[in-house]
């Protein structure tokens, strides 16, 4: 699978399948995407590839335990990497080029969530993480 940023300048490529993928409501997911939530996946952190463009890509700290990449051209959030999981990175799925191909299976931040941004499926919620999060 590939993805990219709006403007273009960024590309990259996973060498493996996308897993645990899901819905965050958290703040710092609301305010990095200007959405009331951002769908991610992960992928082992080896397997996410900068195949053009990485000279652009910048990183913020976005909380104690994590920060996040994104295209400094067009602001584009491409992943977030945490200290409690180094082995593994969360990309957006939206920045994929078919992002229909990795579907959501949960929620989590739930109580974070804006009022009237209530989901419409069925997934599980989890108020915060999920109770088997590694590193917690």
């Amino acid at each position: 699978m590939e993805g990219g940023c709006m403007c273009g300048a960024v590309r990259y490529r996973l060498r493996s399948a996308p897993y645990d993928a899901g819905w965050c409501h958290c703040r710092t997911c609301q305010l990095n995407s200007g959405s009331p939530a951002m769908a991610f996946a992960t992928v082992p952190i080896g397997d996410f590839v900068f195949t053009l463009g990485e000279h652009l890509v910048g990183s913020v700290a976005s909380s104690d335990f994590g920060h996040r990449r994104f295209c400094t051209r067009c602001g584009t959030p491409f992943l977030m990497q945490v200290d409690h999981q180094p082995e593994t990175v969360d990309f957006s799925i939206a920045t994929l080029d078919t992002p229909d191909a990795v579907v959501p299976g949960f929620h989590i931040f739930y109580a974070s969530r804006i009022g009237w941004a209530e989901a419409g499926d069925a997934l599980p919620r989890h108020d915060r993480f999920r109770p088997d999060t590694r590193g917690l």
